[in-house]
């Protein structure tokens, strides 16, 4: 791999350094977890490649964010600490500027969209965070919090450009190398550049050898368009949602153009299922932005093969309802979980058949539901939606190809 996959922007010289790097190192040793870095024997027997991992999930508040947001409180002046800080949040750097600001004394507000879920409010409000609630989308909620930056003589303290943030999310890196030096790659989550401007200035300055891989998410390809020159579309629900930026740093787009070797994307089914591997493999719990790297990996294999990969999981906070729906797409996709459509005629022992045959291939019905009425079918038609666990993909084609067989009319839900 090479630069020239990525189109040069801006001057040569370094908006970043090493030396700010360890600088924050130091600044924040003793506050922030110093993670675990941990091989995976079953990943990378999976990957086709040694992969270590990096777990930032298992911080205080769960994400790498703290790293950042504590140094760039550590330079505050006396009345700067004293008036407080401002910033524009509805994630993980909300929870960890709050934790540590509340820590240190300094207030904390955070301004976020009126639409943002009432559990990040309540888990930024329990660090200490003063939440308050401004415009639809985080475009609105951030000039709002500029306004209030002017008006009430805060200091702002943005999320990902910039460079006292950018530096303590460095010592991500530090760590990595420090415990695992012969390292060929690391692939970090790119949103708006933050950590990985940090990662990539220490790695590179450490070991000037070694690849630099930026991953997004295929529908907020922001810092891939401007860093490749493409034109994808931007915008929709990702599970990535950590790393989901319309707009990427001015700073930090300026310093990845010099440091990432190649950039990747991801699709949503390549986050999930990567999510779901790491609770099922490593039992860890990321959220989508944190199975970034691995679902790169394993997306685009003939890049990490039969290298030593060092993969970040960058944060674990992630709703609980989310977390199951993911869970349960993955077993279908798998074909360990199925929902079967079957056409019957209406009258008795007609679903008894139909059971029989599930019973003979040994698959079990969670749910039935019997529909007479919202139907194409003459009145005395019926559908039965049956859901249905199965120990394999194979398991329930042989069922299918069975009903079948006996003359039922058999549609299967399929998972995107």
């Amino acid at each position: 791999m090479t630069e020239a996959n990525i189109t040069q922007i801006g001057a040569a010289a370094p908006l970043l350094t090493i030396d700010d790097i360890r600088a924050a190192a130091g600044r924040i040793a003793g506050h922030v977890v110093r993670t675990d870095m941990d091989h995976s024997r079953t990943l990378s027997k999976i990957c086709g490649c040694e992969i270590y991992l990096k777990f930032e999930n298992l911080q205080f508040t769960a994400a790498y964010k703290e790293r950042g947001a504590l140094n760039a409180l550590l330079h505050l002046t006396q009345e700067q600490r004293d008036r407080g800080v401002i910033a524009a949040s509805a994630g993980n750097h909300a929870q960890g500027l709050s934790y540590h600001g509340s820590r240190l004394g300094v207030p904390v507000t955070i301004v976020m969209p009126k639409t943002t879920p009432t559990v990040k409010v309540m888990q930024t409000e329990s660090v200490g965070g003063k939440v308050v609630l401004e415009g639809e989308t985080f475009d609105e909620a951030y000039a709002y919090a500029r306004s209030m930056e002017k008006q009430l003589g805060l200091t702002f303290v943005h999320p990902f450009d910039e460079p006292l943030v950018a530096a303590g999310q460095g010592t991500v890196a530090l760590e990595m190398l420090e415990d695992q030096p012969d390292l060929d790659m690391l692939v970090i989550p790119v949103g708006g550049g933050g950590l990985s401007t940090g990662m990539g200035t220490a790695a590179r300055a450490i070991k000037p050898e070694i690849g630099l891989i930026g991953v997004e998410a295929e529908l907020y390809p922001s810092m891939y368009n401007l860093l490749k020159g493409t034109n994808y579309p931007i915008g929709g629900d990702t599970l990535a949602e950590g790393i989901a930026v319309k707009e990427p740093g001015e700073f930090t787009s300026k310093v990845l153009a010099q440091l990432l070797d190649d950039f990747v994307l991801v699709s949503e089914s390549e986050l999930e299922h990567a999510l779901c591997l790491l609770l099922n493999i490593e039992k860890t719990v990321v959220e989508g932005a944190g199975a970034a790297g691995l679902a790169a990996v394993m997306a685009h294999r003939h890049l990490f093969k039969g290298k030593k990969v060092g993969i970040v999981l960058s944060g674990g906070n992630i709703d609980q309802r989310l977390l199951a729906n993911v869970l349960l797409r993955d077993l279908a996709r798998s074909g360990r979980l199925a929902r079967l459509k079957l056409t019957l005629q209406d009258r008795p022992g007609a679903l008894f058949k139909v059971v029989e045959e599930f019973n003979r291939h040994q698959v079990n019905i969670i749910e039935v539901y019997h529909q007479r009425i919202f139907t194409h079918l003459p009145a005395k038609g019926l559908t039965a939606d049956i859901e249905c666990e199965a120990r394999d993909g194979e398991q329930i084609d042989a069922l299918v190809n069975a009903l079948r067989a006996k003359g039922y009319e058999v549609v299967q839900a399929e998972v995107s």
